[in-house]
């Protein structure tokens, strides 16, 4: 795919960002079909690069991995109409999927603009007590793991989160090894995408180094999930 394909994309969102109303975006139709079709057409190329991980990358459609344009205002009328980013779950709902994300939108940082990573964001209660129930088990794998240089240099190591407790959750010491661990509420690792790197034709080898080296954190979570101590 030529580097001005998906630059199409990012000036189509950065349109949209300025002019965000239905208005718009049904004279604009075309240009959103075209944007998305590329969109698509890279997935599919990411997806069969990770298909050599695992099969079931093949056995999604590209198309049904990427999220609607519309934004859900039932809960949350204050937002726009339409989303100004194009994202990606690959194989999203399959089990076997890994917990991995991709997001591209012009200009700004994680959570806003381009960025590829993933885990687990914003846990509800019960998942949050299996994570947690997990990390007092086995803290040191996940500590491990986030440790390694190889995440480290990638990702910068886990991100923050703005959620995390000030004390220790319930029913764990606060003396607890892993106590910084068990405060978060939410499992996330992301690294921030230029516009040149997503629209590079290096695009899907980066994708495929950011999905290796967050494998094994998408592992430890997906089984913590389904912990029994």
């Amino acid at each position: 795919m030529l580097m001005s394909d998906k630059g199409y994309i990012f000036q189509f969102l950065g349109d949209l960002r300025n002019n965000n109303s239905k208005e718009w975006m049904v004279e604009n139709k075309t240009k959103f079909e075209k944007a998305k079709r590329i969109w698509v057409e890279e997935i599919e190329k990411i997806q069969n690069r990770l298909s050599k991980y695992n099969p079931i990358y093949n056995e999604v459609p590209a198309r049904s991995t990427i999220s609607r344009i519309n934004n859900n205002r039932m809960f949350h009328p204050e937002k726009p109409i339409y989303k100004d980013f194009f994202s990606c779950e690959p194989g999203k709902k399959n089990p076997m999927a890994d917990l991995f994300y991709i997001s591209i939108s012009p200009g700004g940082s994680f959570p806003a603009g381009s960025f590829m990573g993933g885990g687990l964001y914003q846990l509800d209660k019960d998942m949050l007590t299996k994570v947690r129930e997990a990390i007092d088990y086995n803290g040191d794998v996940l500590q491990g793991i986030i440790s390694e240089k190889k995440f480290v240099d990638f990702y910068g190591g886990l991100n923050d989160d703005p959620n995390k407790l000030k004390t220790a959750p319930r029913n764990y010491d606060k003396e607890h090894e892993y106590i910084e661990l068990l405060k978060y509420r939410s499992f996330t690792a992301t690294r921030d995408l230029t516009e040149k790197e997503v629209c590079s034709t290096g695009f899907v080898d980066l994708v495929e180094e950011a999905f290796v080296t967050i494998k094994p954190f998408s592992d430890y979570l997906k089984q913590s999930l389904t912990f029994e101590n």
